[in-house]
């Protein structure tokens, strides 16, 4: 692995999350109670043995640039370690910003030309959660002499459209390639996930000037280079939608899912911005009841919590339930409230008495309707919701939405609630 460079993709939009991700970048949203998401690509480097890491940022990248500094929380400072954020050359010209993939890739070719010992070049996603070694998958493409090594899973042929699609012969040498196919003829699908010979990768970038692998590049290679396919059989799954971030938080609790941070040493960021230590032990109260959930430092549990996930600083009073919930750092549930399916960004207030996600009514939200599936109802960060507030279920409660307390303030399901002056 020492002459490996490794590239991490971290400027996604990801507007599928909703306002999860509406002022930060996908990569940097909370996942798992203390973690971010690109904590575990990061991680998989560090336990691969990758030295060097270059994370190609773009949209809204100050809270990952403030959780990243400068890797010392992954051990990548000093002499024989780098990891470096490397964002476009100006934000002053359109021409300047990372237009894909692979354009961001090209526009930082310099940072590769820096490792003057570096032959291979591993670029990776962000936004996924997995465990893989990747010095085995660096061994199999140096073991075919390949040009190209895309790693790979099969995933349920209804879901193959969303993703780059190959079709290998028996050595697993990609003879076909389909970029989000409609009508998918097979469902080996790429992770997002590339070995590329350093040699290779400048000649195809002379070659080819497309700006994103999956619909340029690989295409050009599977053509023009011995172009293979790394499958891959551990548990990946990518977190760009709420539902499967929801979900993938949700099998941190199933005995069953084989995610598990700690087992795979995911390293983080403790102190999030603040000094090491900052937070006080877990409360757990007299009255209080836990039922298979995750319950992070600084936590405050007076009422009932069951397969939930709670984010270091969350105060969850006498009297409350939460029900399969994620709740970020700094939340606040009042005595009496009752939550289900609640994904909450941090610093949410919820009041006493309050009701979201317990309606039977499941209409989806009528300005998104793909947004929001299985009931889930999500609010954004520093949110306020009054004492005694009825929210029914797929409801959109935008970042820093203060909802005006009535003697009665319902909000049928599929109900969203924008930002107007701060003020619902």
């Amino acid at each position: 692995m020492d002459r490996t460079v490794g590239m991490i993709l971290a400027g996604g939009v990801g507007s599928r999350l909703g306002v999860l991700s509406q002022n930060r970048a996908k990569p940097a949203v909370p996942f798992g109670g203390i973690y971010r998401i690109i904590d575990f690509t990061i991680s998989n480097a560090i336990n691969s043995g990758l030295n060097y890491l270059g994370i190609l940022t773009q949209y809204k990248p100050d809270s990952l640039m403030s959780h990243l500094q400068n890797g010392d929380a992954w051990g990548m400072s000093g002499r024989t370690k780098m990891l470096k954020i490397l964002p476009p050359s100006t934000g002053h010209k359109d021409s300047d910003w990372y237009r894909g993939t692979a354009d961001a890739v090209r526009q930082n070719m310099q940072f590769i030309h820096n490792f003057e010992h570096c032959d291979t070049v591993l670029i990776l996603s962000g936004d996924h959660i997995y465990n893989m070694d990747y010095s085995q998958l660096v061994d199999y493409h140096r073991q075919k002499s390949a040009d190209v090594t895309i790693a790979a899973m099969t995933v349920p042929k209804e879901d193959a459209s969303e993703f780059g699609i190959a079709e290998v012969d028996e050595q697993f040498k990609v003879v076909a390639w389909e970029e989000k196919p409609q009508e998918p003829r097979s469902n080996l699908a790429s992770m997002g996930i590339y070995v590329i010979s350093l040699p290779y990768l400048e000649k195809v970038f002379a070659e080819n000037k497309g700006n994103d692998f999956g619909k340029h590049i690989i295409p050009h290679a599977m053509a023009t280079a011995e172009t293979f396919i790394f499958p891959f059989t551990g548990y990946w799954r990518d977190v760009g939608t709420l539902k499967a971030y929801w979900q993938t938080n949700m099998d941190i609790l199933d005995p069953q899912q084989p995610l598990d941070p700690q087992d795979w040493d995911v390293f983080t960021a403790v102190n999030e911005g603040a000094r090491i230590g900052d937070r006080p032990p877990t409360y757990i109260g007299a009255k209080s009841n836990i039922e298979n959930s995750l319950v992070s430092q600084g936590c405050i549990i007076e009422g009932e919590v069951i397969n939930s996930v709670l984010s270091p600083g969350v105060w969850v009073q006498e009297g409350a339930i939460l029900q399969d919930c994620v709740l970020m750092n700094n939340c606040e549930v009042g005595e009496g409230a009752q939550l289900k399916r609640v994904i909450a960004d941090k610093e949410v207030s919820i009041g006493s008495e309050v009701s979201i996600g317990m309606s039977d009514d499941r209409r989806q939200n009528s300005a998104y309707p793909l947004l929001l599936q299985d009931g889930l109802t999500v609010i954004g960060k520093t949110a306020r919701i009054p004492d005694r507030c009825r929210i029914g279920q797929h409801c959109i409660i935008d970042s820093g939405v203060e909802i005006k307390p009535t003697i009665t303030t319902n909000y049928e399901s599929g109900s969203t609630l924008l930002m107007k002056n701060g003020v619902a």
